[in-house]
């Protein structure tokens, strides 16, 4: 627009302000009253193309004026209409329902994250320990025989049975041919109140007190988290 505009005055500047040098000569000769005559002439001329130059620019400042203003309208009905969604939304009976729910749902995300991140704790060091002892995962603050042991030589979940210890006569076979299965290994357990008997698929303990697995350099047994 700003360029239509600039050109319209440069055409009425061309036109009515500069002198053109031919109607200079006319109007340096006259004869007689025709020289006034073209005078008038070219007066009324001037002012009929003047005032088409007025109109001009007037017809493009109102249709640049009239494009603004449909610009700004479309603006506002948007940012209404915005509003207006965000009211209905604030409005809806449903709303608080809906936020509790995402709350709850957040709240339940984290715990399931906290589980998780709990199952992958592990013992340090790692106990044995008599059926008085307690189970669980052990610190050095909190003394706990591990009871997700595993051993590393023959990959076997360590088993254990409170109350009980191994018969003297177990060898390496038997718990080779009868582990996991406690209806099996029962036929060489003994009852003895204070003691946990402990066996994988290589090896096999009677403890009664709580002791470091490290103590016991022929145990592959490791802490398979908690």
């Amino acid at each position: 627009m700003a360029k239509d505009l600039d050109e319209l005055l440069d055409e009425v500047e061309s036109k009515f302000c500069r002198p053109d040098p031919l109607r200079l000569g006319m109007a340096e000769r006259p004869t007689g009253g025709g020289g006034i005559l073209g005078n008038d002439r070219n007066r009324a001329e001037a002012k009929g193309n003047l005032s088409s130059a007025n109109s001009k620019i007037n017809d493009h400042a109102t249709s640049g004026y009239q494009e603004q203003l449909l610009i700004s309208t479309e603006r506002f009905k948007k940012d209404d209409d915005l509003d207006s969604l965000i009211n209905e939304i604030f409005e809806d009976p449903n709303f608080d329902k809906k936020s509790s729910k995402l709350k709850s749902k957040s709240s339940a995300n984290t715990s399931v994250r906290a589980s998780i991140q709990g199952l992958g704790k592990s013992c340090s060091p790692v106990y044995l320990g008599g059926s008085t002892a307690p189970c669980g995962i052990g610190t050095t603050t909190s003394q706990r025989a591990c009871d997700h042991l595993r051993c590393i030589a023959c990959d076997f979940w360590v088993v254990s049975y409170d109350d009980y210890m191994w018969d003297r006569s177990c060898d390496y076979l038997f718990f080779r041919n009868n582990m996991p299965e406690f209806h099996k290994l029962k036929t060489k357990l003994v009852k003895k109140k204070g003691t946990r008997a402990y066996a994988c698929q290589c090896s096999w303990r009677t403890i009664e007190e709580l002791t470091d697995l490290q103590t016991d350099h022929q145990l592959r047994w490791v802490c398979g988290k908690h």
